[in-house]
């Protein structure tokens, strides 16, 4: 996390506002890592920013908003990446789907700190931050429904969405209980099993 720079500079007020207001997404993210949501308060966040207080509640009207707003920010980034992993539409399915698989361990392995805010602290957030972790969920199984359906293969007897819900639900399953195992590098002996898994799924 830079900091502003001392005395006179030439940054505008916006400059400066989405300097800090970064600063406090990261700096929410890095505590809540550490401490856990409910341990975690406001007071942590500033000395991490090191922003004051006053600065906060220019931006955020408490702790719950400022958590949403980085799920938010980090949520829009990691589809962004999912997104571009598929690549071409004229690729076979199944070496698209690799591609974004290996996109999505690639990002939690990266940043062990906002996998563990993300898929599990986010429960202890309240209603608003476990609808986001859902509807993120939601969009990134569409994603690969859609991949699916566009392959024109699958299993007889199942359907594009249902294999899309399926594939992510277990995939998120699987990563979650790697990361509350603080086992970050075993998320790579996973990477086979999912091919495999989703491979059955779209066998004719």
């Amino acid at each position: 996390m830079r900091t502003l720079p001392r005395g006179h500079h030439h940054l505008s007020r916006e400059e400066v506002g989405a300097a800090q207001r970064a600063r406090l997404l990261a700096a929410m993210v890095a505590v809540v890592a550490e401490q856990g949501y409910g341990v975690a308060t406001v007071g942590a966040v500033l000395k991490r920013a090191r922003i004051s207080r006053q600065t906060f509640y220019e931006h955020f009207a408490n702790k719950e908003e400022c958590f949403l707003a980085a799920f938010d920010h980090s949520a829009d980034l990691f589809i962004a990446r999912i997104e571009a992993a598929f690549g071409a539409v004229d690729d076979p399915v199944l070496v698209r789907l690799e591609r974004v698989m290996d996109a999505y361990l690639g990002v939690l392995e990266a940043s062990p700190a906002s996998a563990r805010v993300f898929l599990i602290e986010v429960y202890g957030a309240g209603y608003g931050a476990v609808e986001r972790r859902m509807a993120r969920q939601e969009r990134f199984a569409m994603l690969v429904a859609d991949a699916i359906e566009a392959g024109g293969q699958w299993r007889s007897g199942l359907e594009p969405r249902f294999i899309g819900r399926t594939i992510l639900g277990a995939v998120s399953a699987l990563v979650t209980a790697r990361i509350e195992a603080d086992d970050i590098a075993g998320l790579t002996d996973l990477r086979p099993s999912i091919s495999e898994f989703v491979r059955a799924l779209l066998e004719p």
